[in-house]
């Protein structure tokens, strides 16, 4: 009887072992399966939201593309890599990029290991004064990334938000300075309170020139695209035989810059504003980013030995990096002759403008010698 008793008490037990066994084996079974099956369906999902990719970096193209993007989930196309971003940083031997050894070393850290961040300086103004001679210049520097085209974010696309705008951006080290330019920004008139919205601390620089030969510039380059406008002086006047001259006109309004400084020192410190001299850059374009580099805060890098004198274009351009045979120059539309205006409507336009230029001279402390 004991005997029959302890067979019994076996058959159970082993019975017992099986089931429990059986059991834990389903239970790993069953945690494989919803595990590796959750991570296949969640990376699926996570493909799935991603905003297509754009062979073209062009400024329109990209700001058009990039709004639903960007706005949704700037960190996460971050994390996917720069190509949703279309990060605007251009390689060595694109057009519109010079590379020194240390900047494209920093450049490729930075791609890897750097962050989307917004801008800490912005080249704000003004049109046709040299702005994007500064732009290319300051790239040259290896604790500098900038972005290429213009993203006009405070004064057009300011309702995208500033995810948006930080999304446009190159990724930086937190030892690299983010810049843009938008020339437009210097006489729109909510753009110095948006950008003090986003920082207070944001560092300005304004490329001024002689509002004449600005104006005549700027005419120059849009008869280039409208053949059909009137000619400048109908445009720069009123009445000209009574030298009343036409404020309304964008190219002369433009050159008023103790206007649309006075806008700007409500919101920013005089210190936070450095201004070029777009005659300087061209005679002595070393100085001239010497005293950008001192204002930003960086090591002198950008020297002599950067820039030749280019005698047809009448412009400076950057020799040619070791990786390049070519020097690199400014675009077509850069250095153009302008349309010839007769000597009086220059007078009368000089000294329409010399009470606005005396002004400005004293309010930042610096004589341009446009009189």
């Amino acid at each position: 009887m004991a005997h029959l008793l302890l067979t019994s008490a076996n058959r159970v037990s082993a019975r017992f072992a099986f089931i429990f066994t059986l059991s834990l084996s389903c239970t790993y079974l069953c945690y494989n399966i919803l595990f590796y099956g959750g991570t296949v369906m969640t990376t699926q999902g996570y493909e799935g939201k991603r905003c297509p990719q754009s062979k073209s970096a062009g400024g329109k193209k990209l700001l058009g593309k990039l709004g639903h993007c960007a706005s949704q989930d700037v960190g996460s196309a971050a994390r996917r890599g720069s190509g949703d971003l279309r990060d605007q940083t251009k390689p060595p031997d694109s057009p519109g990029a010079h590379w020194t050894d240390g900047n494209l070393k920093n450049m490729t850290v930075a791609q890897k290991y750097g962050n989307k961040k917004l801008p800490n300086a912005l080249i704000v103004g003004v049109k046709k004064g040299g702005t994007r001679a500064v732009l290319e210049f300051i790239r040259i520097h290896p604790d500098v990334r900038a972005l290429g085209t213009e993203p006009h974010f405070f004064d057009r696309n300011y309702d995208r938000g500033l995810d948006w705008y930080r999304g446009l951006m190159p990724r930086t080290l937190d030892s690299q300075i983010t810049l843009e330019k938008t020339p437009s920004y210097f006489v729109t008139r909510d753009a110095p309170r948006r950008i003090s919205r986003m920082s207070h601390e944001t560092k300005l620089i304004v490329v001024v020139r002689n509002p004449v030969t600005r104006a005549i510039s700027d005419y120059t380059q849009t008869l280039s695209k409208k053949p059909d406008i009137p000619t400048f002086e109908e445009l720069a006047f009123k009445n000209k035989s009574l030298g009343v001259v036409d404020t309304a006109w964008n190219a002369i309004r433009i050159g008023m810059y103790i206007v649309h400084l006075e806008n700007w020192l409500q919101y920013f410190r005089p210190s936070q504003m450095h201004f070029v001299s777009g005659e300087r850059l061209i005679t002595d374009p070393a100085g001239e980013m010497g005293r950008v580099q001192d204002f930003l805060g960086l090591k002198r890098i950008i020297t002599d030995k950067h820039f030749y004198f280019n005698r047809t274009k009448g412009f400076p351009c950057l020799k040619k990096p070791e990786s390049s045979s070519q020097p690199r120059c400014l675009g077509k539309s850069k250095g153009r002759t302008h349309v010839q205006i007769e000597q009086d409507v220059i007078e009368q336009l000089q000294e329409f403008y010399r009470p606005f230029n005396i002004r400005f001279y004293e309010t930042v402390g610096q004589d341009f010698k446009w009189d």
